[in-house]
């Protein structure tokens, strides 16, 4: 069985950190706020045991390949949000990204950040050479941020997603590894430490 020291990612202000059981309260607080996860096809939380149930998933999906998820921690190891490597094709050497963040903490930056550690580690250690992201019609805000970052717009996909009853359409935006590499993201200080999981690691180039 596969065991190794967690991977994670330091960054100027944040660190990027597997989820811990303690996390589930703060995680609760944070995504319980309809704002939050208006485009999302889960939550709001309305309890704190929807957050733990959701920690005590991941150490399998690490495992499987299927989701390798941080926690987005501050300097005092309080989670803020969420982040997440998923959609892997290893063969294709990509995946897309999946990110929440705190309410409070909208236009501090943190998101910039949080993006960055993650680009650090797709394009490193897993060796990617496409990170992905899909984004709600309905959210500007959102697709203004991965523009900003440099990532580019392949349009609509429509009626890509559920939420309940309900179709959405998604727009569609991809980062390949030499635009990160010439990127502001790219010159974020980061130090990784640990090992990825083997699931999620492209073999070498």
């Amino acid at each position: 069985m596969w065991r190794t020291q967690q991977l994670t990612a330091h960054g100027p202000r944040l660190t990027l950190r597997y989820p811990q059981t303690a996390d589930a309260r703060r995680l609760f607080e944070l995504a319980s706020n309809e704002e939050v996860t208006r485009y999302f096809s889960w939550g709001p939380y309305h309890q704190q045991g929807q957050a733990a149930e959701w920690i005590a998933t991941l150490r399998s999906h690490r495992m499987d390949g299927s989701a390798l998820e941080f926690a987005i921690a501050d300097s005092g190891d309080e989670p803020i949000g969420v982040i997440a490597i998923l959609e892997v094709s290893r063969r294709d050497r990509r995946c897309v990204i999946g990110i929440w963040i705190g309410r409070p903490y909208w236009g501090s930056g943190a998101g910039d950040e949080s993006e960055a550690l993650l680009a650090h580690i797709a394009f490193g250690p897993l060796r990617m050479e496409r990170l992905g992201a899909w984004v709600d019609v309905n959210n500007p805000r959102s697709q203004h941020a991965f523009a900003r970052l440099g990532f580019v717009n392949e349009g609509v996909l429509r009626a890509f997603q559920r939420h309940g009853d309900e179709r959405r359409d998604l727009v569609a935006y991809s980062l390949l590894r030499e635009e990160w590499e010439g990127s502001a993201m790219a010159q974020v200080p980061v130090e990784i430490t640990g090992e990825a999981p083997p699931k999620f690691v492209c073999a070498p180039r």
